[in-house]
């Protein structure tokens, strides 16, 4: 399959390719952990009209068949990727809320061990690191700890 081609993607998801969805696929691709206003915006810069449900739908549409990843950061809209399927992390900035990506530090799933599962079988963990981006950082000054940004 090709890196590029988001219609390509769609039909080897076996989902019908449309302007809609190729351009959710950009956007997305575009602007990794872009929430969906993001999204929306840069679909309607794209093609013109498509309402906010529409993208809602799509996004949901793809996360089902493995093209999108939704994450939800604590006190954050929803944000999705194309990074899917292999197990990464996040790191969130307290103050303006970056979203970058961080590997799996055991690089096979999960990446954490429970003390005990209840009966439940494990195949993920979802782990979320908070701090400061660098930018942030360097604006708070000397001193200044994730934990107190201020």
């Amino acid at each position: 399959m090709s890196a590029t081609d988001p219609a390509e993607w769609l039909r080897g998801a076996s989902l019908r390719v449309t302007k809609q969805r190729r351009a959710v696929l950009r956007a997305v691709g575009q602007r990794p952990h872009a929430d969906v206003d993001s999204v929306v915006r840069a679909v309607r810069g794209e093609i013109g009209t498509v309402s906010t449900q529409a993208v809602y739908d799509i996004l949901a549409a793809l996360g089902e068949v493995g093209l999108v990843r939704r994450i939800e950061p604590a006190g954050s809209p929803a944000r999705f990727e194309l990074r899917t399927g292999d197990n990464h992390h996040h790191v969130v900035c307290r103050r303006c809320g970056a979203v970058e990506d961080v590997d799996c530090a055991v690089g096979e799933r999960p990446c954490l061990t429970p003390a005990t599962t209840h009966g439940f079988v494990i195949d993920e963990a979802e782990v979320t690191f908070w701090g400061l981006c660098p930018a942030c950082g360097a604006a708070a000054g000397p001193g200044t700890t994730a934990e107190h940004p201020n």
